[in-house]
């Protein structure tokens, strides 16, 4: 669509696909055409997400009124018609028309004439605005924060507990307390629940212990969820002397059930998020677990149960928490078993999000930049709360299944107790009835409150042309949407089946698009050869890609259930862009890169970066230097034959075995720490990931070489087949089914 088919013309009018992109830009008019093209129709929404630097901030608008259709309640957007000679408005939704308000042309206030086609509503696919009082079923609820800190004995001798605490003082200057009303409380968990009085009275914090969890109690009516703004200094000693609190911890018995039962009790009333920092297996009373890590059971058709919660107790008390506007966030720190396929539904059905730190090391520095870093940026981080999310279409489209960290409320309504910032939503479709219009319109509308206690509505409205010429709907096909789309039905396959089904299913689809193409559009004589669009020349690669992540990789060693399970989470919750870099990392030569590589762009601002590289390891030279990136590492490969004069400027060193990485005054060292800098810039801001960096000798660390090499996946590495091969195979598949390599 172009911007000049708007109501306004306004380059605004069309919805930035950071927010919300369709798999299609062109859509067909019924479902048989849809099933023969093969192309799966859905959209992926990142309502609330983080803005970049230099990025415009939404429109945010007071009408006297918010205009609404009567009868599918669309908002009224820049791709409405004015009809009756403006008096009225008709829905690009139903086409139903309606009347326009008075103030759209006349300020009252001002007692002046207005051009209508300047409101924000009519200018911009994404506006914001402040919701009056029928959109509240209550008082804007205050932001509330209730930490529940893990202080086992694993969790004190780990080095978590300190870390986290000293973290957390670190940004309670980004705590969300823009209205002054934020609460905050504490609660210490191992074999009993260790709660904290913070009155504001106090010279000290004062440990109330309640050791009978069979029947949880709350100690105190009042003063463990206090005013932040109030009890400040109390909250900072706290943070400061629980290390020392629990420094002769010996508990290994952890009842975070029932904690959460009672972190429940204490704000069911008005909601808010409850923190969970955990680096040991529940396994006492409610919510109980039992270590059942199988090496056996890996990467074969039984490794599904372990994907699986084995406790229906999380899921059920995510859903009354999601009842009550609670959201349930965790940070996982241990490289033991921690079942994260369990708790992890904490997040999952309360809209939250899950962090893990496998290898966290707090007395690697790198390990701590990466929590305080985004610890900082979880809390500084715009937020919404109390949302519903209701994704509306045009006539004759029906949304079939979503996917997401969220609870479904009705067919349409997603509840979200908070909006993660990063997270996205797959809304699957199917084309009910023939679709009467020449343009198609998806419409998002997310009622949240925002942490400056403000109600609003946030609406997205994307439209894209309707067409049954199959040449325009391949032309038109978004690859990087299907592929994210693609991965997140793959992790429902493999849950609700198994890995190698979900595998299976990714190849059919694309085999079946590739197929449906080749039918369309090519002649007998070149059955044998794999014929795409140049939109979707990548969707190969992207699949291949997401078969060698660790979400759904089969070969190439074993991948813990946790690891598998975190990975698969992630899978869930990422948007277009967070999920390319994820299954397909970025690569770049350093050594022989530009002048003006490193440097910023004069008008935007941004960093340039060198031209992107194949992954494959024919690109490595062994005098070269090279930079990667997935969204949660950046490695730098150093060729072991790189010459003294870039280890000098690089590294401060005149030899390839002393390198070790820093930062130097020279414009080479600059340059390159610009490039990283951004990068750990752009994926905190985007995922909350603040990536830490390693140095990739040639011939060094043998784990570090293969993390790096497993990267490169167009290489046949491990079990796994290179790109070359990976086409062979989905022509041979073509030719005559075979069975999953």
């Amino acid at each position: 669509m172009a911007a000049t088919q708007s109501v306004s013309q306004s380059p605004h009018s069309l919805c930035p696909p950071s927010y919300k992109r369709c798999t299609m830009t062109a859509i067909p008019q019924t479902q048989p055409v849809l099933a023969k093209c093969k192309i799966p129709l859905g959209l992926i929404v990142t309502p609330y997400r983080t803005l970049q630097p230099g990025e415009e901030p939404v429109p945010v608008v007071n009408p006297p009124q918010i205009v609404r259709c009567r009868r599918c309640r669309a908002y009224i957007n820049p791709w409405v018609q004015f009809v009756e000679q403006g008096t009225r408005w008709k829905c690009n939704m139903c086409f139903l028309t309606n009347e326009v308000p008075g103030f759209f042309d006349w300020d009252g206030e001002a007692r002046q004439q207005v051009d209508r086609m300047k409101r924000p509503e009519l200018t911009h696919s994404v506006v914001e605005y402040i919701a009056p009082q029928e959109y509240m079923v209550r008082p804007p609820q205050p932001v509330v924060l209730l930490f529940l800190l893990d202080v086992t004995y694993p969790a004190v001798q780990s080095g978590m507990l300190e870390a986290v605490c000293m973290s957390i003082m670190g940004c309670l200057d980004d705590f969300p307390n823009v209205d002054g009303r934020t609460k905050v409380g504490f609660i210490a968990v191992d074999s009993a629940l260790h709660f904290f009085n913070l009155n504001s009275g106090l010279a000290d914090p004062e440990m109330l212990v309640v050791a009978d969890i069979e029947d949880t109690f709350i100690p105190l009516p009042e003063d463990l969820l206090v005013p932040f703004n109030d009890s400040r200094l109390v909250i900072e000693k706290l943070l400061a002397g629980l290390p020392n609190m629990f420094r002769g911890a010996t508990a290994t018995q952890n009842c975070l059930g029932c904690a959460l039962q009672a972190a429940f009790k204490m704000i069911s009333a008005m909601g808010g998020k409850i923190v969970v920092c955990q680096s040991s297996l529940p396994n006492l009373s409610e919510g109980a677990l039992k270590p059942r890590e199988d090496p056996k059971v890996l990467g074969t058709p039984k490794e599904v149960t372990l994907l699986q919660p084995q406790s229906p107790w999380y899921k059920s008390f995510a859903v009354d928490c999601s009842r009550t506007q609670i959201s349930v966030d965790l940070f996982a720190f241990n490289s033991q078993y921690l079942d994260l396929a369990t708790i992890g539904s904490l997040a999952k059905v309360t809209g939250g999000a899950n962090y893990y730190y496998p290898t966290f090391d707090p007395a690697n520095s790198q390990d701590l930049t990466k929590l305080s870093a985004e610890f900082k940026n979880y809390f500084s981080r715009p937020l919404a709360l109390e949302a519903v999310l209701r994704v509306r279409a045009s006539k004759g489209l029906k949304m079939s299944r979503f996917h997401g960290n969220f609870f479904l409320r009705s067919t349409d309504l997603l509840a979200l107790p908070t909006v993660d910032p990063d997270n996205s939503y797959a809304i699957e479709m199917e084309i009910q009835d023939p679709l009467p219009s020449a343009v198609a319109c998806f419409q998002t509308a997310l009622l949240h409150t925002s942490s400056s206690g403000e109600r609003r509505i946030r609406v997205l409205t994307l439209t894209v042309p309707v067409t049954d010429s199959l040449g325009e709907l391949y032309t038109g096909a978004d690859e990087y949407a299907i592929a994210t789309l693609l991965s997140k039905k793959a992790v429902e396959k493999c849950l609700t089946s198994n890995l190698d089904s979900a595998r299976d299913e990714l190849v059919s689809r694309l085999t079946d698009l590739i197929g449906a193409y080749k039918n369309a559009f090519t002649s007998s004589g070149q059955n044998s050869m794999l014929i795409l669009p140049q939109n979707l020349a990548n969707l190969p690669l992207l699949v291949m890609s997401l078969l060698k992540h660790d979400s759904l990789r089969t070969g190439g060693g074993i991948v813990p259930s946790d690891v598998r399970s975190f990975a698969q989470a992630l899978l869930c919750v990422y948007s277009v862009e967070a999920f390319v870099p994820a299954v397909h990392a970025r690569f770049w030569a350093l050594h022989n890169m530009d002048a003006t590589c490193g440097t910023l762009e004069e008008t935007s601002g941004a960093v340039i970066f060198p031209p992107l590289l194949n992954l494959s390891s024919e690109k490595l030279e062994r005098q070269g230097i090279y930079l990667l990136e997935n969204g949660t590492e950046v490695l730098v490969w150093v060729g072991r034959a790189v010459s003294q004069e870039i280890c000098a400027l690089l590294f401060g060193v005149q030899a390839y075995d002393q390198i070790a990485f820093g930062k130097l005054p020279n414009e080479l060292s600059k340059r390159v720490n610009n490039l990283i800098g951004r990068i750990q810039e752009m994926r905190t801001l985007m995922t909350t990931t603040h990536p830490i960096l390693y140095i990739v000798k040639e011939d060094g660390d043998p784990l570090l070489r293969m993390r790096f090499l497993r990267q490169l996946i167009e290489d046949k590495l491990d079990s796994g087949n290179s790109y070359p091969l990976f086409l062979g195979y989905l022509r041979e598949k073509m030719a005559k089914p075979a069975s999953m390599f």
